[in-house]
């Protein structure tokens, strides 16, 4: 395995001036989430070098390219400064996704997730990619002045249960893909005696358990509210009640939500656990890829998909932090 690590860090000001700050730029973390943020990048520029050239300004909005040994890791955008008197200047970055946390009114109708991306991409002028064909058509969705990747992330969701599919949307280097989580296995494994230098397995009632689930429609015919519920007794006896409610379609019959209702209990109605694995860095561990991993204390000897990931890089030290989902 090479140590040596090439770090090749760039500023556009967007002005016709293209930067190379690799030599000034100290503490680089990037982090990317599968759900419900955007990916970052932060780092610290030491005054100097080109500090020293008048021509020579970083602004909010300039362009930021990141290359780790020639692969391209990070396309952003600066989003805060915060220098003073001492010769560190913090700058922090962040890709598309940032835009996304926007809010508008959607109205869809018969649209699948992919349009729902395409849509408020094109609306918001941001540049996409691979964007996978989800297939599951959702009858409607009204989102009043919601965050546009909540709105987008629903749309999943919807997908999800109705497809049993997992799909990741991410920036890469500066296009928005969406992508099925299981085209995304890595090619090599972190265990014990790979990579690895420390785990810890975390399991939890406090986050996404639920033992009583109730979905309900608005019924235009009666002017009621139709609620159907599944529920387990020993779970709630063990727990106390975890409920989750959650509105449904009103064109959906009663076998489609009895449906949903069974693969929602089925889901939500036991213990999350999560994997937090520190080990050397890969820039090719991102959120939403699946990871094999390797710990015998465990039993474990299979791939898990990546909630989050934290790489951090300095000098010739890599390291990453990567939560995983267990299922």
């Amino acid at each position: 395995m090479n140590n040596r690590q090439v770090i090749k860090i760039f500023l556009d000001d967007k002005k016709g001036n293209l930067w190379d700050v690799s030599n000034i730029v100290t503490g680089i973390t990037w982090k990317t989430s599968r759900i419900g943020s955007p990916g970052s990048l932060d780092f610290t520029m030491i005054k100097g070098g080109i500090y020293q050239d008048a021509s020579f300004k970083v602004n909010n909005g300039d362009i930021v390219r990141f290359y780790y040994n020639d692969q391209s890791v990070f396309y952003g955008y600066v989003f805060s400064i915060d220098g003073g008197r001492d010769e560190a200047v913090r700058i922090k970055c962040y890709d598309q996704i940032r835009y996304l946390l926007n809010k508008k009114t959607y109205a869809f109708s018969q649209v699948t997730a992919s349009e729902v991306i395409k849509r408020i991409a094109d609306d918001f002028k941001l540049k996409t990619g691979q964007i996978a064909n989800t297939g599951y058509t959702i009858p409607t969705m009204v989102e009043d002045n919601q965050g546009l990747l909540d709105t987008i992330v629903k749309a999943l969701i919807y997908t999800i249960w109705n497809t049993g599919k997992n799909y990741v949307l991410y920036d890469d280097f500066g296009s928005l893909v969406l992508r099925d989580t299981e085209e995304m296995l890595v090619d090599f494994i972190i265990g014990e005696k790979s990579l690895m230098t420390n785990y810890i397995m975390k399991t939890s009632i406090d986050d996404d358990t639920y033992n009583k689930v109730k979905l309900y429609k608005n019924n235009n015919k009666t002017g009621r509210r139709d609620v159907y519920i599944a529920e387990d007794s020993a779970n709630m006896k063990k727990w106390g009640i975890l409920q989750l409610t959650q509105s449904v379609e009103e064109d959906k019959n009663d076998a489609q939500i009895n449906e949903m209702l069974n693969q929602l209990i089925t889901l939500k109605n036991r213990e999350t656990k999560t994997l937090q694995v520190e080990a050397i860095g890969d820039p090719r561990v991102r959120a939403g890829c699946f990871v094999p991993i390797v710990i015998s204390e465990y039993g474990i000897n299979q791939p898990f998909l990546v909630d989050s990931a934290t790489h951090t890089f300095e000098g010739n030290d890599h390291k990453m932090k990567i939560e995983l989902k267990v299922v």
